[in-house]
């Protein structure tokens, strides 16, 4: 139709998938080859190393499958548990839900610690439920590092210090699909058993890949494992992966635009990626706070670095936020979920991202709600992100200076 098409670049400003860098748009524009033939190993015999900087591990041995995070979730679980084990999960937004589903639909038996939305898994009433299990019957804890549908972070650390604390020997399941290669993720020292994420995140990937992280003490536990598995089973990776192959045909030009993501990552360096998103959160909620609006988060100890949800006032919808900013913007917002389902926005703040990329993301958002009859001044919420922004850079520059 004329006139339909959108100039310039769409704003995509969704919690994932996210922004991929040029880079890494060119690395995966190669032709189709053999992975069988004996170049192949070249390519995946160093990513299956490199990948585990990324994990911060050096135990633990990685898993990549061609599919989306859930797909890796199902792996996690079925290769390391059986029908009728015992799950301990802390439930607090719509991601954590659907993994508990998941482990209920093979057949584990899940309790579930139900949260408020907008805050996230808690240590103590973990450590609680563990010490009550004198029997040792739950045999895994599952936790969401970053809860997407409500923008909120736990602390996968206390969770573990918990664990350890009512001397309990459960697995540790960490859903990190939102939050590795983003926030700080320390897979050996936080003791994690099992770590899953997906390429199109924090990875700066299309969605294609779904990466497990497993830990010695999890690999034994296979022997055990009775759920029924045949794609996702890691024996057969164990098998082909040493070698640099796969058990079936693998996402070849994903597996390349990983090589080109880990280097850029390397280059910038973990700990500055994880400093850049903690910034630009920071001017996110500044503008939040211009706005006179709420974030879901209840408390800044569940603050996310990588998505804001914003509350809508009361009598507005924030899907009709999403959708003005989105056909007249051209501004992808993420939308509420489930419990949350039109009364919040979200705005995603992961990968591949700078100040005058969410400087321009903020300004659309003020724009879409003034649309929609919220109240907000034109301005305020992209004055108080650069001012956030600026005092930043400022700080930082001194520091320089005076070290």
């Amino acid at each position: 139709m004329a006139g339909a098409r959108k100039p310039g670049r769409n704003f995509l400003f969704v919690p994932g998938p996210t922004n991929i860098p040029d880079r890494i748009l060119r690395a995966m524009h190669v032709a189709m080859e053999d992975h069988r033939s004996s170049d192949f190993p070249k390519l995946t015999l160093p990513l299956f190393e490199d990948i585990k900087k990324i994990f911060k591990t050096k135990d633990g041995q990685v898993f990549i499958y061609p599919s989306s995070g859930t797909g890796a979730w199902e792996a996690a679980l079925t290769n390391t548990r059986s029908p009728g084990d015992k799950m301990l999960a802390a439930r607090f937004g719509q991601f954590s839900h659907l993994w508990i589903d998941l482990a209920r639909r093979h057949g584990l038996e899940v309790i579930v610690q139900e949260e408020e939305w907008g805050t996230g898994a808690s240590p103590e009433r973990i450590e609680e439920a563990l010490r009550a299990d004198k029997n040792h019957e739950i045999k895994g804890v599952m936790v969401v590092h970053n809860e997407t549908a409500t923008g909120v972070t736990s602390d996968v650390a206390a969770v573990r210090r918990a664990m350890d604390a009512a001397k309990h020997p459960a697995l540790l399941y960490v859903d990190g699909v939102s939050s590795i290669a983003s926030l700080d993720f320390r897979f050996d020292e936080w003791g994690v058993d099992l770590a899953i994420t997906g390429s199109q995140k924090g990875l700066m990937l299309p969605a294609g890949l779904g990466i497990v992280c497993v830990s010695p003490k999890a690999l034994a536990a296979m022997k055990d494992a009775k759920c029924r598995r045949c794609y996702f089973d890691f024996t057969d990776h164990m098998k082909a992966n040493p070698n640099g192959y796969f058990p079936y045909t693998p996402a070849v030009p994903l597996l390349y635009g990983l090589r080109e993501s880990i280097a850029i990552l390397q280059e910038e360096g973990l700990d500055n990626v994880f400093a850049r998103h903690h910034h630009l959160a920071a001017g996110a909620r500044a503008a939040v706070k211009a706005w006179g609006l709420k974030i879901c988060a209840k408390e800044p100890k569940w603050h996310s670095d990588t998505v804001t949800a914003i509350m809508v006032p009361q009598g507005f919808n924030g899907a009709d936020v999403i959708d003005r900013a989105y056909r007249r913007y051209n501004l992808a917002l993420g939308a509420g979920l489930s419990q949350v389902a039109g009364k919040l926005f979200r705005i995603g703040h992961s990968g591949d991202l700078n100040e005058l990329m969410l400087l321009g993301a903020i300004s659309g958002t003020e724009m879409a709600m003034r649309d929609v009859g919220i109240e907000v001044a034109l301005g305020s919420g992209v004055g108080a992100a650069q001012a956030q922004f600026r005092g930043a850079a400022e700080a930082k520059e001194m520091k320089v200076a005076a070290e």
